[in-house]
């Protein structure tokens, strides 16, 4: 791989051009994964962790291809896992969640394609070390010859949702952490995701899981667009559980909330998490929002559980015109991600530019 130069490094504007991040069911050129390759965090399961990826790549790449980033001198063992439709590329990476660490494609209203790359610092500098995935966007940018529009602002793709005309829906709980941004306020957040995002209006759901403790409480496991004016929410029945009282709070703002064009949301609930007990005995919690749309299908994280049934059955209410196909998403859970966070999409250049 060729050295970025300090040229591709730095950020390219156009003041004039309106960008804006199309919605996940833009059509995709292809999506990224990264292999996972941080031991530490897989323990006893890292070997299911790769075969998690694995079946995820594999059927993604039924509907379109599939980059796989590894570190140097993983090409074999991916081979050896993948079908022949995941393309390998080995960049240098720390940790396999390229949802966070990955860019993120923005178009504008002719369909020029471009890819804001906001910092990364590890979800509050959580996990050592992380200088290979916080340059990874820019890397991997150069390498399918995208352009790069940097940002100073760190932001995970995991923690925002959006529907391609203008709504961004994010958390309280993550985006203003302070161990992401301290300097920047509410207002100074909105006007960034406004400049490289397209962004019109946000909405502010106050929580994540409270057992997301990796992320911070990222939107992606507890609500995401399925179509403008309408998401998956994630919902918790017992009053005995932490997240009763705090889906019951994003359910209520999503009620009262209205997005750019004027729109109340038709919200989908889902049932609460399924729990899996591991051989360790640890347990696991599957978030089925954490699902993934692609051209002409959804792929879904699934436990082996009875709640599996109900959750594909809403999900293929919700996108009757796509196959809804569900993974292994166990061991994925017990990292701390879903099927969402461990893909990026690279939105297809042409003419599914910004609409305004």
């Amino acid at each position: 791989m060729t050295p970025i130069s300090k040229s591709q490094n730095e950020p390219i504007t156009h003041p004039s051009t309106p960008w804006r991040m199309p919605a996940e069911w833009a059509p995709h050129e292809r999506t990224l994964m990264a292999w996972p390759t941080r031991e530490s965090l897989w323990g006893p399961y890292f070997a299911e962790a790769k075969a998690e990826y694995a079946a995820t790549a594999n059927a993604i790449s039924n509907f379109e291809p599939v980059l796989m980033i590894t570190n140097p001198g993983q090409a074999d063992e991916v081979r050896a896992a993948c079908n022949s439709a995941v393309e390998i590329m080995e960049l240098g990476i720390d940790d396999s969640w390229i949802r966070d660490s990955g860019p993120l494609t923005v178009l504008d209203q002719g369909g020029r394609r471009a890819a804001a790359d906001f910092r990364f610092n590890s979800w509050g500098e959580r996990f050592l070390p992380y200088d290979q995935d916080a340059s990874i966007g820019a890397r991997v940018l150069a390498a399918l010859g995208i352009e790069r529009r940097a940002s100073d602002m760190i932001l995970e793709g995991g923690a925002i949702t959006v529907d391609g005309e203008g709504t961004l829906i994010t958390t309280e709980q993550c985006l203003l952490n302070p161990n992401r941004n301290p300097s920047m306020s509410r207002a100074d957040i909105e006007d960034e995701l406004r400049r490289r995002l397209g962004i019109e209006k946000v909405i502010w759901l106050p929580y994540g899981h409270f057992d997301d403790t990796h992320t911070d409480g990222h939107v992606d496991g507890v609500c995401t667009y399925v179509r403008p004016g309408v998401v998956i929410a994630q919902t918790c029945e017992d009053p005995s559980l932490p997240d009763f009282d705090r889906m019951a709070a994003n359910l209520k703002v999503l009620r009262d909330s209205t997005d750019a064009a004027g729109r109340r949301f038709e919200i989908l609930e889902l049932p609460e998490f399924p729990v899996q007990t591991l051989p360790d005995g640890t347990e696991t919690m599957v978030a089925y929002a954490n699902f993934y749309i692609v051209n002409g299908g959804v792929i879904v994280p699934i436990a082996e559980h009875e709640l599996d049934d109900l959750a594909l059955a809403t999900l293929r209410r919700a996108f009757p015109d796509r196959e809804v196909v569900g993974v292994p998403g166990n061991v994925v859970a017990y990292g701390g991600g879903g099927v969402h966070c461990i893909t990026q999409q690279v939105v297809a250049a042409g003419t599914e530019g910004v609409n305004r």
